[in-house]
């Protein structure tokens, strides 16, 4: 592996970089300030999270992936090319290994890799998330033995069994952590007539969220703006409420998973009675999640790892797999983009 070979997993929430054999150098917010009246871009990262609702009409902070693909090439292209100088200091034109989820079109593929090849790209491989994840979560595919992995990011759920470095069976579900935190946007405004921030939303799940036997319990002060009364207010809501506003997405997800297993052949289902499903990402934190599925499904079930990064330790291994790896990777031919 050379020391400039990068490992992009560009998530919807946030982007991590890899650089050779130095690890993760890079995990900020997928977020890019821009200034329309001076067509510059202002910030990226942690930077520009801190501006988002809080800019002039005149400067955008923007989120350029939207459900695990890119939505704004050009903002994507500014992101890439603004962290590719600040992990590697100076331009020269790395091997770079992105992630993209196992759904991704022909069409979301071209926006990945050409945003890679304006950034200034060597080479360009591409790797599903599935893959990715196991190998960071120091499973070894390269047997013939069944493993289901769940990785739960901000905007996709990628659902995979894979086998003999291959992907057997695979599922995506636009459904994924900006969800949860819209339905609880969602749950609150309908229930309590109070409309509150996504930042809010995602400070309440991470700190009370239980899709499993919630007590009502645990609470937690939000503040936002009613909408009768067009004031600033504040109200306490509990983790039977955050329940009751994230059930149906989860079910969504669980669902999911059932109808992977539904097409998977049955001894791969026998071995992922013994090992169990993988959960990683970051929605793989939701408190609860792993015993509702285990409950639901009758399979074990348990979270990664370190599973935020699991997916980008998986990419920087990868360069070591590009040989073994028979489905869910990809070199690209660059000459197809130029």
């Amino acid at each position: 592996m050379a020391s400039t070979d990068i490992g992009i997993d560009l998530g919807t929430a946030n982007i991590i970089i890899t650089l050779g054999n130095k690890g993760i150098v890079v995990n900020e917010p997928s977020v890019v300030a821009y200034d329309k009246k001076k067509q510059c871009v202002l910030a990226v990262g942690d930077e520009a999270y801190k501006m988002l609702g809080r800019t002039p009409e005149y400067i955008v902070a923007v989120k350029p992936l939207k459900d695990g693909v890119v939505s704004d090439n050009e903002m994507t292209e500014a992101m890439l090319i603004a962290f590719i100088k600040k992990v590697i200091g100076r331009i020269v034109k790395p091997r770079i290994i992105l992630c993209v989820p196992s759904s991704v079109t022909d069409v979301e593929k071209r926006a990945v890799v050409e945003a890679a090849l304006s950034a200034g790209a060597r080479k360009v491989y591409l790797i599903e998330e599935p893959i990715a994840a196991l190998i960071g979560a120091g499973i070894d595919i390269s047997k013939p033995n069944g493993t289901m992995v769940v990785d739960i990011g901000g905007g996709t759920v990628d659902i995979a069994v894979v086998s003999f470095n291959g992907i057997v069976k695979s599922a995506s579900l636009k459904l994924a952590g900006n969800r949860f935190d819209s339905a609880i946007v969602k749950g609150v405004t309908q229930k309590y007539k109070i409309l509150i921030g996504d930042k809010t939303a995602e400070n309440a799940k991470k700190e009370i969220a239980t899709v499993y036997n919630p007590t009502g319990k645990n609470k937690i002060t939000v503040k936002g703006r009613h909408l009768i009364k067009g004031l600033p207010e504040s109200i306490e809501i509990s983790d039977k409420d955050i329940y009751e506003f994230l059930i149906d997405e989860v079910t969504e997800i669980v669902d999911k998973i059932k109808g992977v297993f539904e097409q998977t052949p049955p001894e791969l289902v026998g071995d992922i009675l013994t090992s169990g499903i993988i959960l990683t990402g970051g929605g793989a934190l939701l408190k609860g999640l792993p015993e509702l599925i285990s409950k639901t499904l009758g399979a074990p079930c348990y979270v990664a790892d370190d599973p935020i990064e699991c997916v980008a330790k998986g990419v920087q291994k990868a360069f070591k797999h590009a040989d073994e790896l028979l489905d869910g990777f990809e070199k690209i031919s660059l000459y197809r983009y130029k």
